[in-house]
């Protein structure tokens, strides 16, 4: 096991996410059924799962866009349904949320899209917003002459780290990113992850990370939690979750593309 591995999880951590009893359904159909999770402070949780098994459904009860049917969900030890408008305003600044698709506004640049949050919830003036969103944008790696572009003009590696610069906009305590590198090469993709490790461990903050790539599990995540059967079957370090005694697991962990996995995180760790 990895120093990675353990040295954000100790005995006497209060979550800053947890998540009891939780059921989600859409009409008859039963996503969530007594789903519990923890995230604790400083680690990088991903989240995985078969497909449809609800991991952007949990992303979206946590964050708030989906209202479960049953069960509680506390940030900071505060339950999100029992705030009012102003303090569930306050809760959300403590959020970043980095999509699937990266969900810029294609109408403005980079450098507008970051300077948005800033200036709609931290009611900053314009030319301090945008001169914080070009130190966002250098913050994951992007040139400054980035700023000016427009979504399009990108490539699918820069998007997501122009979106990712947006979602660490108002400095957040959790992040929480939706299949970060899906659509990325491989070599992007290593590099986002090595990004998202980076910017953790220099502003400590917390990642909720749904992925189904297991070269970032094995590169980027603390503990892993897999949900299935309507639950959160195991959740835990790559090594004991690798041990889990389940069908699905023991083919995603342990099957081919699972053991090159694996085997490159081993060499880079070795490398270091």
């Amino acid at each position: 096991m990895s120093d990675r591995q353990t040295k954000h999880k100790t005995a006497d951590q209060e979550p800053v996410i947890s998540v009891r009893g939780l059921v989600n359904r859409f009409g008859d159909n039963v996503v969530h059924d007594n789903l519990n999770l923890d995230v604790l402070p400083g680690e990088i949780l991903g989240i995985v799962g078969g497909s449809g098994s609800g991991k952007s459904v949990l992303l979206r009860s946590i964050v708030g866009l989906k209202r479960p049917d049953e069960g509680r969900v506390e940030v900071f030890g505060q339950a999100l349904d029992s705030l009012d408008s102003q303090q569930r305003s306050q809760m959300e600044r403590r959020f970043g949320v980095l999509f699937q698709r990266g969900a810029l506004f294609s109408s403005l640049n980079l450098q507008e899209n970051i300077a948005l949050p800033l200036i709609e919830h931290a009611r900053l003036s314009r030319s301090d917003a945008e001169y914080l969103a070009r130190v966002k944008l250098s913050l994951v790696g992007l040139p400054a002459s980035a700023a000016l572009q427009s979504p399009e003009s990108l490539s699918g590696g820069m998007v997501k780290r122009a979106a990712l610069a947006r979602a660490l906009a108002l400095d957040p305590d959790v992040l929480f990113l939706d299949e970060p590198t899906a659509g990325l090469d491989p070599i992007s993709a290593a590099a986002f992850d090595e990004l998202l490790v980076t910017l953790r461990d220099a502003l400590r903050f917390s990642v909720f990370l749904v992925t189904h790539d297991l070269d970032t599990l094995y590169s980027s995540c603390d503990r892993v939690a897999v949900i299935s059967q309507k639950r959160v079957l195991a959740a835990g370090t790559l090594d004991e979750i690798a041990a889990t005694q389940d069908d699905w697991v023991q083919a995603y962990f342990h099957g081919p593309r699972g053991r090159a996995a694996q085997q490159a995180a081993s060499t880079h760790h070795l490398q270091e």
